[in-house]
């Protein structure tokens, strides 16, 4: 599909919706914005659920809705609007910068079924000299994309906030929450990490001892 407008977070789509499992069931796009993520995600998934906490992200996400999704105006953290341990796959695009990292973390895997894929893109600051010419870096390629696509570009109204990790410290507490967590940062000041959660209590659960 071609998309309506770029930015730094629509530019690592092709990422997140790669790393999608095969024969994933349910998908769920935290923090989804007007659904642009989520509709790429319906080629991929038996059904898919967006939420959002913003009203007016949701309207504009409900106004093109494939058969296969839902979108749920709703604080993925409030514990009562999504289903614990419902989704194959996990996508949380900007947004675990919103809230204390380690509460968005813990309700992210949470609500992520054993054996399912998280996939967190996330943001951080520069703290040290080389973390500072890394993103210097990004510079020329973020304006040659930009006038590529028309400009940076996204929907009017979409929540902003600023990150309180440093580039070390995401990647600290990416590793120390999500063991074995495959962590890596990308040149357009975005960082991805995906983890796959252990399918050993189910296995108990079914098993026994």
């Amino acid at each position: 599909m071609t998309d309506p407008y770029w930015n730094h977070n629509v530019h690592y789509h092709p990422v997140v919706v790669g790393a999608v499992p095969e024969g994933c069931r349910t998908a769920l796009d935290v923090g989804c914005g007007d659904g642009l993520l989520v509709r790429k995600l319906a080629d991929r998934a038996g059904s898919v659920t967006g939420v959002d906490r913003s009203p007016e992200m949701i309207r504009l996400a409900r106004a093109n809705v494939p058969e296969n999704v839902t979108f749920v105006e709703a604080d993925y953290l409030d514990g009562t609007s999504l289903d614990d341990g419902g989704y194959d796959f996990v996508s949380a695009v900007a947004v675990v910068h919103h809230t204390e990292f380690e509460n968005a973390v813990a309700r992210l895997v949470s609500l992520l079924a054993p054996g399912g894929r998280l996939v967190i893109v996330g943001l951080a600051y520069n703290k040290t000299f080389l973390e500072w010419t890394i993103s210097g870096c990004g510079l020329p390629v973020s304006r040659f994309l930009a006038r590529r696509h028309g400009g940076k570009l996204g929907p009017v109204g979409m929540p902003m906030e600023d990150t309180l990790m440093s580039w070390g410290e995401a990647r600290g507490n990416v590793r120390r929450l999500l063991p074995g967590a495959r962590f890596r940062r990308r040149l357009l000041w975005r960082y991805i990490a995906v983890w796959d959660k252990p399918v050993a209590s189910q296995e108990r659960q079914e098993g026994g001892p």
